[in-house]
């Protein structure tokens, strides 16, 4: 058991994480809560794919929003608007997003700090104006209604598969990101968030590495965000405005940055924030930068560093 572990890189933690997935739908008492659930589910994905980007490379991207809500129209405009079927138009969003996050990241990603941070947020505007003005395609800022979603022939009713499909995929980007980080190709990203000019020095191609990351990061959250808009059965430009954007980040920074398992606790924690703090709704913005300077001071290293203890006994 241990070398089939080892062999495909199974960790505690993710079958940790299978158990708790697996336990959840017992405490779901209706579909509100499930949707809840779903939604986490998904904010983790693209939080996960996002902090492989911040955490581990050290690239700040405040445009994670636009992308999952620019790939979440664009598969719901081959459905609605042109009969497409789901998948076929999930993977159409994907491969057009791959191409555009390729073409973005090789201008961009020559900026650091906050020089790179207002780079990404200018494209996040941009493609927030774009979904709001093209009211034919997108329905403006009214939204768009969006078929329902089917694979292979199997419509998706009930929101048990919902939460099951979510489930997998979560599962899955853990399991590769997973092997991807203790890969030679992890090392390299590790390295850049460090310093780009020594990796630089023993002839790593920091832009190509660096356009990579960025691009994967964005097929994440297009994944995520092509599901979800199917789910939902209605997007509106909101899913890809700038709100949405800082809520990505603060979920990477709450979690942990450069801690995978911190980027699902940090999305669980603010998908569940808002449903507490209904009361609160005009200062979510207000509420989310104060956590934000919060951790910074008192858990630099995110939430889950509080663990950090308890799992150096379990080592020992």
């Amino acid at each position: 058991m241990r070398a089939f572990a080892r062999r495909w890189n199974l960790r505690p933690s993710l079958g940790f994480l299978v158990l708790i997935l697996a336990l959840v739908p017992f405490t779901l008492e209706n579909d509100f809560y499930y949707e809840i659930a779903i939604l986490a589910l998904f904010n983790a994905m693209i939080a996960v794919g996002l902090n492989l980007l911040m955490g581990y490379a050290g690239q700040i991207s405040l445009a994670h929003g636009a992308f999952a809500g620019l790939g979440g129209y664009i598969a719901a405009i081959l459905t609605g608007h042109y009969g497409l079927s789901p998948l076929f138009s999930i993977a159409v969003a994907l491969g057009s997003m791959a191409i555009l996050a390729y073409l973005l990241a090789r201008p961009i990603l020559r900026l650091h700090g906050h020089y790179l941070a207002m780079a990404t947020l200018g494209v996040g505007i941009i493609i927030s104006i774009v979904l709001n003005n093209e009211e034919e395609l997108t329905g403006g800022t009214d939204g768009m209604s969006v078929e329902s979603f089917s694979l292979f022939g199997h419509p998706f009713t009930e929101s048990w598969e919902w939460y099951l499909l979510a489930a997998l995929h979560l599962v899955a980007l853990l399991w590769l990101a997973q092997n991807l980080i203790d890969s030679p190709l992890g090392r390299i990203l590790r390295s850049l968030h460090d310093s780009e000019k020594a990796p630089a020095s023993v002839g790593v191609r920091v832009a190509r590495y660096k356009s990579l990351v960025f691009v994967l990061s964005v097929l994440v959250a297009t994944l995520a965000g092509s599901l979800y808009a199917f789910f939902s059965g209605f997007i509106s430009p909101q899913e890809a405005g700038f709100d949405r954007s800082i809520e990505l980040v603060v979920m990477v920074v709450l979690g942990g940055m450069g801690r995978l398992y911190g980027a699902v606790v940090g999305a669980v924690i603010l998908t569940l924030l808002p449903q507490l703090l209904t009361a609160f709704e005009d200062y979510q913005t207000l509420i989310y930068g104060a956590i934000i300077i919060g951790v910074m001071i008192f858990m630099p290293r995110g939430i889950v560093s509080l663990f950090d203890p308890i799992v150096e006994r379990m080592k020992k």
